[in-house]
């Protein structure tokens, strides 16, 4: 087996912390997911999350009007630069301090940056390579508090920052000699959204106790004039405080050339007045407690969307005020609201929840609405065929990925008596269902027909932890707290067939594909392999050290010694039967060779340091004369910590937050082997053998370049353009020979085929035939190369393996859009 495997995506969260952004076409819109990014494709109902991550979670996204970088800031200040085409980091920089907000100026030469009070421009990064790709340009200060949002003018020319100060200050991106800075006020709660018209300097303000004002400003954009240096304005602002004094009613200054003569130019100072001074628009809200929290508005529609603490939002059109729409998507604070560049389409990310929705407000439907686990994963199941994941967690939700299925309650099973289950089984065949109970020892076996109890199985002198059926034989393995692992015999009368001794408590069992091999892990930290017709140990790894458990930040002995009591709580086989994935309360995953008995690889699933459990070492910097700072209590509030509130209360004035320790709680191989899903506290990643962006040639000269291999194809030497393509190596080259062949011709190339192309071969139209429009072109070469090279691939039956489970996976896929129709 392969040890290769990269991290690929990360699925179970769609939404934490931070602002949504949609793509420059509008079709994807981008969600921070902890300290990752996943990107949705809402056309062709795709994900992805970029492979790269901060050191905490995500808190602003900065994307660039082209759409090809994006700034990525977490809760510490640490911002990295990603280019969304190459899905690499170009650049680090760290502000210092929290950062509110990100914005790039519509033009992509700037961006700003707001942190307290301060809002910051930099140079945008741009084609000329510099060594600092962050140039700090101006420094603006003028908020006496936390700066909240950032709008820019069309132009660039001006931008705007909302502050909890209940004002908004406007800003020139240069030196107008007639705007240097401006405050407008009018509120009497904390700005949480400011925005300009579309080619103008009128201004919209949004506060959070539900109050909208217009700002309309006296002067254009296009009458912004060049300012003169400082010395000479500072002469400036003297004169016009001299004038101002004398004139109440308009203000003029002269501007001052190079040489310090007048020009004769007058040059108007701009005054924005509040249209609706005494009667601003006002949001309709239910009690205090249904706060503004989040809102957009879209210049080119003129749609402003205002979302609400109670889970509410509504479309109103500017500068009218007219309610064009309004709808409650949610029981949780909407956190941020964000429209795609056509105004068709709204995203609404809450935090509370893990909720993504993405709403189309003129045909009032959902484009996209997904909702994560908001409590722990718990455990997850790949379909037979490899296609489908299934996840269950804490929350007691199943969620079901990449289709969209209803499902329903249509079996209820129940014991005599009250019990806590604590693991779950179910047969091959799916007629038996068992559940283990903690507390009286039992398991207890119900028919999944019927739903009627079958039997109780007594024997456990100890929880049941764990429970296993036998993928070939109707045979179920039970492990217990009191050091035992039970075989029980379905088919003769739920008999006890074995009992294995263990050396501590048991925690999981699993059985290996073929179901010759059994592997128990114990509290101890060790796992070890036992064949269940014999009844003998085969062997046994000690991995105790292997997990390198985190400090927590309430404990006080080392993470060294905190790793002794640490074992493994999920195990499983990989396809072959020849590796094992183990896992537990940490965040590496160990991979190990079971016929050696050693360890392979170790995955680290999260390099995020907003989980507990993720530092080696104490932070002397949290310590303090009454003691660690972690052990402080911050109260309630918009944190990204799991929420603990009282029942049957709409506003929990003693709820507290926690932050969620890392930990993975389940583990499975895919039945194709090209992938294996982690599930865990940052959700449930998926782990694959992804070497299409990897340049691989061989049997490379200088005589095979893209020319040579056109010319061939010129010639219609389609054989030879083949063999040269996958030389090269180059997959667009590829796609390019293999489609230029015509049909009638493809038996034939086939049947020319070299045996060391023909495996190539079928492993490229396996993987195009997932995604390409050329669905019978990609099945004929598929059949031709399996019916031409059937006896030879069979005798490499275990290499092509994973190319044939694919290649069924892709046709099933077709088959089963196509049966739709």
């Amino acid at each position: 087996m392969s040890f290769s495997l990269q991290f690929s995506n990360l699925l179970g969260a769609v939404y934490r912390h931070g602002n949504l952004s949609f793509s420059r076409d509008g079709n994807s819109v981008i969600s921070p997911v902890g300290n990752r990014i996943s990107v949705f494709d809402l056309k062709n109902n795709k994900s992805e999350t970029l492979p790269v991550s901060t050191n905490k979670n995500i808190t602003c996204v900065g994307l660039s009007p082209d759409g090809n970088l994006a700034i990525l800031v977490d809760e510490d200040g640490a911002a990295i630069l990603v280019s969304l085409v190459t899905r690499a980091v170009l650049y680090h920089h760290h502000f210092h301090k929290p950062v509110n907000s990100v914005s790039f100026s519509p033009d992509g030469r700037s961006f700003v940056v707001t942190k307290e009070n301060v809002a910051l421009m930099y140079n945008a990064p741009g084609k000329n390579r510099e060594f600092n790709a962050f140039a700090l340009d101006k420094s603006y200060y003028g908020p006496y508090d936390e700066t909240t949002c950032i709008d820019w003018t069309t132009d660039s020319k001006c931008f705007a920052v909302g502050s909890k100060d209940m004002t908004t200050w406007i800003f020139g991106a240069e030196r107008w000699a007639n705007l240097i800075y401006y405050s407008v006020g009018g509120h009497k709660d904390v700005i949480v959204g400011c925005f300009f018209e579309k080619d103008s300097l009128d201004l919209y303000t949004v506060s959070q106790d539900g109050a909208l004002c217009v700002w309309e400003s006296d002067t254009e954009l296009d009458e912004l004039r060049k300012g003169p240096k400082y010395s000479e304005r500072k002469k400036m602002a003297e004169e016009r405080k001299r004038r101002e004094e004398e004139e109440a009613e308009e203000d003029e200054i002269e501007e001052l050339g190079e040489d310090g003569q007048r020009r004769g130019e007058v040059i108007k100072v701009i005054r924005c007045t509040n249209l609706f001074f005494c009667d601003r628009h006002f949001f309709n809200k239910e009690d205090d407690f249904n706060n503004l929290t989040a809102a957009a508005f879209n210049k080119n529609t003129h749609i402003l969307v205002t979302g609400f603490a109670s889970g509410a939002f509504h479309l109103h059109e500017l500068p009218d005020f007219d309610l064009i729409h309004s709808l409650s998507i949610s029981d949780q604070r909407i956190s941020t609201i964000s429209v795609n560049p056509t105004g068709d389409w709204i995203g609404f990310g809450c935090s509370g929840r893990g909720q993504l929705l993405v709403w189309e407000w003129q045909s009032e439907s959902y484009v996209f609405k997904q909702q994560g686990h908001f409590n722990n994963m718990a455990s997850l199941a790949y379909s037979p065929d490899g296609q489908y994941l299934a996840t269950g967690g804490d929350d007691g939700k199943v969620t079901y990925f990449l289709s969209i299925l209803r499902y329903r309650n249509f079996r209820t099973l129940t014991s005599p008596r009250l019990a806590q289950f604590s693991s779950l089984a179910v047969d091959v065949s799916g007629e038996l269902v068992c559940a283990g109970a903690q507390d009286s020892f039992e398991i207890f076996l119900w028919s999944m027909q019927t739903g009627r109890l079958l039997e109780v199985l007594s024997g456990h002198e100890g929880p049941v932890s764990c429970l296993c059926f036998s993928p070939v034989q109707s045979v179920l393995a039970s492990v217990s707290w009191d050091k035992t692992v039970r075989l029980w015999d379905m088919q003769d009368s739920w008999q006890t067939r074995e009992v294995l001794r263990l050396t501590s408590d048991g925690l999981v069992v699993t059985y290996r594909p073929d179901g010759q091999e059994l592997a128990v892990a114990t509290l101890d930290g060790e796992i070890t392999f036992w064949n269940p017709q014999t009844a003998a140990q085969t062997g046994s790894i000690v991995g105790r050290h292997d997990l390198q458990m985190g400090r927590k930040e309430t404990e006080k002995i080392t993470a060294k010694q905190s790793a002794k009591g640490k074992a493994f709580t999920s195990l499983c086989y990989s396809a072959d039967g020849e590796s094992m994935l183990a896992s537990g309360q940490s965040k590496f995953v160990c991979i190990y060779n079971i016929k050696e008995q050693i360890l392979m690889k170790k995955f680290e699933i999260s390099c995020n340091l907003s989980l507990d459990a993720m530092e080696e070492f104490l932070d002397r910097r949290k310590m303090t004369e009454f003691g660690s700072l972690a052990l402080v209590d911050e109260g309630a509030g918009d944190g990204d910590g799991v929420e603990l509130g009282l029942p049957g209360v709409r506003r929990d004035m003693s709820s507290r937050h926690f932050k969620p320790e890392i930990r993975v709680s389940s583990l499975r191989f895919s039945p194709t082997g090209r992938s294996w899903a982690a599930a865990s506290t940052e959700g449930l990643l998926i782990y694959s053998l992804d070497t299409s962006l990897i340049f691989d040639p061989y049997d490379l000269d200088m005589d095979i370049t893209p020319v040579s291999i056109r010319c061939q194809l010129k010639k219609k030497e389609w054989t030879s353009a083949i063999v040269l393509a996958f030389r090269l190596n180059e997959t667009s080259l590829i796609r390019e020979v293999l489609e230029a062949v015509p049909h009638d011709q493809v038996a034939v190339v086939s049947s020319s085929l070299p045996d060391v192309y023909v495996e190539k071969l079928l492993d490229f139209v396996a993987s195009s035939l997932e995604n390409s429009r050329h669905l019978q072109f990609y099945l004929t070469w598929a059949q031709n190369l399996l019916t031409l090279h059937g006896q030879k691939l069979k005798n490499r039956s275990g290499a092509i393996l994973p190319t044939v489970q694919q290649l069924l996976k892709s046709i099933q896929r077709h088959h089963d859009d196509l049966s739709k129709l």
